[in-house]
């Protein structure tokens, strides 16, 4: 997952200035770029998971890292805007897609009951490899240039993660002669799937676009989703606006990583606890603190203050995103419904980097776009607060589990 990065948007966030400038390109123009890349670069996500469920994760992993690995190199040697516009592309579907999706999807095939502590032991690692290579490529870049750093990165995926990926990676236990774990962990047997449970809700598609709670939750992950993409793309520019110079960016982005990490843990834990509107609520006013304070920081402390809002917010968002779904409307059309939402946050995603670029092409900073989006942000993080959590007939007692009454 860590090997994604150059297909991720901070990765990309780490060469836009110098490609900016190789290339001859302007913002808008590459925020453009970066728009259908994006978009066109999600569909890998359906392809290649379907290819995970036919080959195995140790194919497909080792397939994509060395596709990755020469499209990155190819990358490092580009000249030309069509060139860079193709490779880009590449390198979304790639990385932010295909090795994401091939990623996660070992952790599953090998364990069952144990599978909860095996995923947090992976989000610990991937919170701690992205410290690192964020600040370790950022230096390549500014002392060495974006080529190379980029023909380093090539060189890892090509030499050091494909060879990885095939002598280690098996598809499962089975594969190596062991027998796949029980569905049980500290003596606690799995119990019965929820969609059996009378109290479980059993919402379709359209019954939950019909609701206020899928569009509210749409609308924070895609805000977030659009908010990270378009500073991610443009953060050493937005900083220089501010004084800093390009080994901020680095260390304000290890520290993002970080808090993220703290933002999982402290949202897996207040989900449990806490109405999840609320917790909307209270992400949205995290991310509107660091929005409002991106346009006003100038010192490294205020910078650092404000990478750990963001930080924070993100990791609370990314808890939501994967937590309301099934508990809102059941696990009986949960793909469909967070298919649909996703889509929305990858629309989000893809626009943020061109909203920045227009903003800051109109006006010549990039304050004004931060100061209506921060007050974006903390309008659904009002709504979210009042937002009714929806009410089938099936799921009256579950929505009084978690703490709201379903007449609100």
């Amino acid at each position: 997952m860590v090997a994604t990065l150059p297909g991720r948007t901070q990765g990309l966030g780490l060469i836009t200035e110098p490609l900016l400038r190789d290339l001859g390109l302007d913002r808008v123009g590459y925020a453009q770029i970066n728009l259908w890349a994006t978009l066109i670069g999600a569909t890998a996500c359906l392809g290649f998971g379907n290819l995970v469920d036919r080959w195995g994760s140790r194919w497909v992993l080792t397939t994509v890292a060395l596709g990755l690995g020469l499209v990155v190199l190819g990358f490092a040697r580009v000249q030309t805007v069509a060139a860079a516009a193709m490779l880009i592309t590449l390198t979304r579907a790639l990385g932010q897609s295909a090795l994401s999706v091939a990623s996660l999807s070992v952790t599953p095939q090998w364990f069952a009951g144990r599978l909860p502590h095996a995923m947090a032991i992976y989000s610990l690692l991937l919170s701690i490899g992205f410290m690192i290579a964020f600040p370790l490529v950022g230096s390549f870049v500014v002392h060495h240039g974006w080529r190379v750093a980029w023909g380093v990165v090539g060189g890892f995926l090509v030499l050091g993660m494909a060879p990885l990926a095939a002598i280690l990676i098996r598809r499962s236990p089975e594969d190596c002669g062991l027998e796949r774990e029980p569905a049980e962990a500290s003596g606690r047997t799995e119990k019965a799937s929820p969609q059996d449970n009378e109290n479980e809700p059993r919402a379709t598609l359209g019954q939950a676009l019909r609701t206020p709670a899928f569009w509210v939750f749409a609308a924070g992950s895609t805000l977030y989703g659009l908010v990270a993409s378009g500073i991610g793309i443009f953060n050493e520019s937005i900083l220089k606006e501010r004084g800093f110079e390009a080994t901020a960016y680095h260390h304000a982005l290890a520290v993002t990583a970080l808090t993220a990490l703290l933002g999982n843990l402290v949202g897996g834990w207040l989900a449990g606890k806490w109405p999840l509107g609320r917790l909307l609520a209270a992400a949205m006013v995290i991310l509107s603190l660091g929005l409002f304070a991106l346009p006003r920081i100038a010192s490294r402390l205020e910078l650092f203050g404000q990478a750990i809002l963001m930080g924070l917010a993100g990791g609370l968002v990314t808890v939501l995103f994967f937590t309301v779904w099934g508990r809102y409307y059941g696990r009986v059309s949960v793909g469909r419904i967070q298919g649909a939402a996703q889509t929305v946050t990858v629309l989000g995603s893809a626009v943020g980097p061109l909203l920045l670029a227009k903003v800051v092409a109109s006006t010549g900073s990039y304050s004004p776009a931060f100061v209506v989006l921060g007050s974006v942000v903390l309008g659904t993080g009002v709504a979210a607060w009042f937002c009714p959590v929806p009410a089938f007939p099936a799921s009256l007692r579950s929505a009084q589990n978690i703490g709201v009454s379903p007449s609100r």
